[in-house]
């Protein structure tokens, strides 16, 4: 396994030709092409400042409540995507599949990086809006930034290689990822703040259990409350913990990925 892992740096230029060739297929035809990266995200958070701030300016915990749904919503929109579009891609792409010398590992890989850079692509418009209700980043937090983009990276590859392998052979696990990631979404701080949630509750542990709520936190804590994070210490050692946590997760889904290599070519 180790071996075949190693052999990931070989296959660089590989991936990087299989992203672009995704980005460019997401949006061939159409008049913006990749501006719709930015313009998407942009449009989402316009939709939500409407709502939150003009239809239903006294129902949001936090305020601005469309930039604290944003802040969970963009990583969470990454993940899932990710996730839900591993489950389909060695099924899809069985042409490629069947060739002995490819790497089937890249196809889940490929998935999450081209949806990271959408991901990256919405940043931009999250941070325009953060400064336009001044609420500046600050430099010694933002440090963090790049730790937890690498265990949100860690962790969905993980599960991206753990969900391509099963769909192979159990192809309902396709239909039923749908309602499990729309269970997942409500699971997690995202629509609603960890600190509206008592400490020492039932529901307050079973959050914790759950490894999105340390990143939605953790992505939360650095946009949008830079300075003054919830809790009297803030939320990174959860954060330190999900890391290890995401690549001991990486590792067994490259493992029972490599486990159920051979068997691919006669599944799809």
């Amino acid at each position: 396994m180790f071996h075949n892992l190693a052999q990931l740096i070989r296959y660089r230029g590989l991936i990087e030709s299989l992203v672009a060739r995704e980005l460019k297929a997401r949006y061939r035809g159409s008049v913006l092409g990749f501006f719709w990266s930015f313009i998407n995200p942009l449009l989402l958070l316009l939709v939500y400042s409407f709502v939150f701030e003009f239809v239903l300016p006294n129902r949001s915990p936090e305020k601005p409540y469309a930039l604290f749904l944003f802040c969970g919503l963009l990583p969470w929109t990454w993940f899932s995507s990710s996730v839900l579009e591993a489950s389909g891609v060695l099924i899809s792409s069985g042409n490629l599949i069947k060739k002995v010398l490819f790497p089937a590992e890249v196809l889940p890989i490929v998935t999450v990086l081209s949806n990271m850079v959408h991901f990256l692509f919405g940043l931009p418009i999250l941070v325009g809006f953060l400064i336009y209700y001044r609420r500046p980043l600050e430099l010694p937090e933002i440090l963090w930034f790049p730790v937890v983009l690498l265990t949100q990276l860690i962790l969905t590859t993980g599960m991206a290689l753990i969900v391509s392998a099963l769909t192979v052979h159990f192809r309902d696990l396709k239909d039923i990822l749908g309602n499990l990631m729309t269970f997942w979404f409500f699971a997690t701080p995202i629509i609603y703040p960890m600190t509206g949630v008592e400490k020492g509750s039932l529901q307050h542990t079973l959050l914790n259990l759950n490894p999105f709520t340390h990143l939605a936190i953790s992505y939360q804590e650095l946009l949008f409350y830079p300075g003054n994070p919830p809790g009297p210490f803030g939320h990174w050692s959860g954060l330190v913990i999900l890391l290890f946590a995401s690549i001991g997760l990486f590792l067994f889904g490259y493992f029972l990925f490599d486990r159920l290599r051979d068997s691919f070519a006669e599944e799809v």
